[in-house]
């Protein structure tokens, strides 16, 4: 996805990469090589007449009045196609001036002069005349200033001002420049073979795509976040914003020009195909931003003060109409004493919205997020669902009246707790493959077989259950998906002690359990479109400002210790992962909002969730040195900090196992959201 989200910031990166590509962009760099007067002259004059570098100027000074996001959304269009003729340096300029120019930019003293030598003014922190030359982007012509001594005519009174819209514009372009990569790369990998198939097909390939994506998709976050600090009227903010993006955005988009190479091959590698320009205006933008961990230094000196990236969103009115009853709500919920508050979470359909009613009030995206926004000012929290979260809207979509009456209210009410009997020792991710059997019997089916990695089987009253219900068709067709009574004759739990020391997980065997035919829900057959089975009115959330707990528990740290300049960098690194992290959930909230499906950003997530989750446990127990050596145990209960540290350290370890490991779910994005073949 691009950095534009409304259906005005879409329609405008269509247009404009249209329009570019009309240019021949690529043709002109090819024809300016080697020549440090070119100035693209043919190029810049339609992009003049356009007014792309001033469409965030005001009108009343000649610019197209609109947002530094629009702005930004521009620049990625036109990175995209490799726009060459100095749009970045441009449009810095204009917004430091508020008059449309070509602009060339000098960011720093001693710096490079941004896009100097296609400008016709310059504003410079260092008095001398402008050399410009050709540099390893062929698309562009920076300057040195030579001779120089003194101030220069900086044309704008804020220095830092000027060093935040350079990163913020700098990244949208890279953002431009992973997007095409990843395109170029995936395309190809579509329709190249080699040993007989396409080479999209390779699960080393499709795995590269997916960590492509995962990075264009923080780098497009990253960058969209910052434009949107830079629109809003909160310096702190906005700084984040871009150290963050710094971290993520230029590193990120030289990361995914060197892949989109290795997966074109021997044909990438050579002179005539354009993805070397892509990599050279890649490492361009990653050496006139400077270092990402001075950078990420910074996002920890700022999360240490209590920083943290609050995005705030536009409702455009649209919850007027409906905040004062939920404000109400919420504030009559919060005056009942805790042990009602479920109950009346529940029977106003609080405790999940998004479900149809009578249990849930079947709440757009405006209303369920006001509907989280009054609940967290009152300081109501919602108990969690847990395994009902998944096992309940199956019985709401395909459930029978019955199993909807006897079992939706009491799960919501927290008098039902369910465990999940999909896992067994042979088939984890590759769940089709399952063999617990079900048996046609009297009134209903015995089920035998053993189920794995089952999570509160210990305690639960009900287990949402697949099992094979007919070995002579394709596996994923054979499968049914059963409701068990957990204290049913036949089951046997037996606990599984991990490596955190504890069991928290259950081996769970079914020796001829009678499950009656009131608890199959929808038809024999069906339980692998139930196994995947979600509302179509999805949850709907705003990312909290906090972090992860192991990221807050190393700013912790670095408040706390004394850390080098290496640790703090690394910090910084983890707490900016874990704010694009959030950004992408913000994201999809807000396509949403514009009535819009989940984009990829969901997916993205849930696979850099895991990493920063992962990663940032590490980096805890790392920071506290070879005090773990001689640790007597770990113990999240003890009161021992590293103890506890550890504990957290061992347990992340099974979120890239759970749910799907993380190379399964990089082959299902390779397949479904980048289209590889299988």
């Amino acid at each position: 996805m691009s950095i534009g989200i409304s259906d005005e910031q879409v329609e405008l990166a269509d247009s404009l990469r249209k329009w570019a590509a009309s240019l021949s962009p690529l043709e002109a760099v090819r024809a300016a090589e080697g020549d440090a007067s070119a100035g693209f002259a043919a190029i810049w004059t339609a992009a003049d007449e356009m007014g792309i570098a001033a469409i965030a100027v005001p009108e009343s000074a000649g610019g197209g009045g609109g947002t530094v996001l629009d702005q930004a959304v521009a620049l990625e269009a036109c990175a995209h196609e490799l726009v060459p003729g100095g749009l970045l340096g441009a449009s810095l300029g204009s917004l430091l001036t508020g008059t449309p120019g070509r602009y060339g930019v000098q960011v720093r003293p001693g710096g490079v002069v941004w896009d100097g030598g296609n400008a016709t003014e310059a504003l410079v922190l260092d008095a001398g005349d402008l050399a410009p030359e050709v540099g390893i982007d062929l698309s562009a012509r920076h300057a040195r200033v030579s001779g120089a001594g003194g101030t220069g005519d900086a044309g704008d009174a804020g220095d830092e001002r000027r060093r935040l819209l350079a990163v913020t514009l700098a990244a949208a372009e890279a953002a431009g420049v992973a997007r095409w990569c990843l395109e170029t790369a995936v395309d190809y990998a579509k329709v190249r073979e080699q040993f007989g198939q396409k080479i999209g097909a390779f699960q080393a390939i499709k795995h590269l795509c997916a960590q492509m994506l995962e990075t264009a998709e923080s780098v497009t976050a990253a960058a969209w976040d910052a434009a949107v600090a830079a629109d809003a009227d909160d310096a702190e903010q906005w700084a984040f914003a871009v150290d963050v993006a710094q971290v993520t955005c230029f590193d990120g988009a030289v990361e995914v020009a060197k892949s989109c190479i290795q997966i074109l091959g021997g044909i990438g590698f050579t002179y005539e195909h354009d993805a070397h320009l892509y990599l050279r205006r890649a490492l361009t933008l990653r050496a006139l931003v400077g270092s990402a961990d001075t950078a990420a230094e910074r996002v920890t000196a700022a999360a240490v003060k209590g920083v943290r990236r609050q995005v705030a969103v536009d409702l455009e009115g649209r919850d007027e109409a409906i905040r004062p009853d939920a404000r109400a709500t919420a504030e009559r919920i919060a005056g009942l004493p805790a042990d009602e508050q479920r109950e009346a979470l529940v029977a106003a359909g609080y405790l999940t919205p998004h479900w149809p009613t009578p249990y849930g009030l079947g709440a757009d995206a405006t209303t369920q997020i006001v509907i989280d926004q009054e609940l967290g000012r009152a300081g109501v929290v919602r108990p969690d669902l847990v395994i009902a979260g998944w096992a309940v809207p199956t019985i709401l979509a395909h459930g029978t009246d019955a199993q909807r009456e006897r079992f939706v209210r009491p799960s919501l009410l927290g008098e039902l707790t369910w465990c999940q009997l999909f896992s067994e020792p042979g088939s984890g991710s590759d769940l089709a493959s399952l063999r617990t059997r079900a048996v046609r019997v009297e009134g209903g089916w015995s089920l035998t077989g053993q189920k794995v990695w089952t999570s509160v089987a210990e305690r639960a009253d009900w287990g949402i259950c697949l099992a094979r219900t007919d070995a002579d068709v394709l596996q994923h067709k054979g499968i049914t998906y059963f409701l068990v009574d957990m204290r049913a004759a036949g089951i046997e739990v037996r606990p599984l002690r991990e490596i955190t020391g504890e069991a928290l997980f259950n081996e769970v065997f079914l020796d001829d359990v009678f499950v009656p035919d009131e608890c199959v829900v929808a038809e024999p057959g069906d339980g692998w479109k139930l196994a995947r089975t979600t509302l179509a009115n999805e949850r709907v959330a705003m990312a909290s400002a906090r972090l992860t707990k192991s990221v807050e528990r190393a700013v912790e740290l670095a408040a706390t210790r004394d850390l080098g300049a290496v640790e703090r960098a690394k910090v910084g690194r983890q707490v900016a992962l874990a704010t694009v992290c959030g950004l992408l959930g913000v994201r999809t909230t807000l396509r949403a909002l514009g009535g819009h499906g989940p984009g990829v950003e969901s997916s993205v997530a849930k696979l850099l969730g895991v990493r920063s989750r992962q990663d940032s446990s590490e980096l805890v127990v790392e920071l506290q040195g070879d005090a773990l050596a001689v640790l007597d145990g770990i113990d999240k209960t003890s009161g021992d900090a590293l103890a506890a540290d550890i504990w957290e350290q061992f347990n992340t370890r099974c979120l890239s196992i759970a749910g799907g490991t993380t190379q399964i779910l990089r082959n299902v994005a390779g397949e479904r959201i980048l289209g590889l073949p299988r």
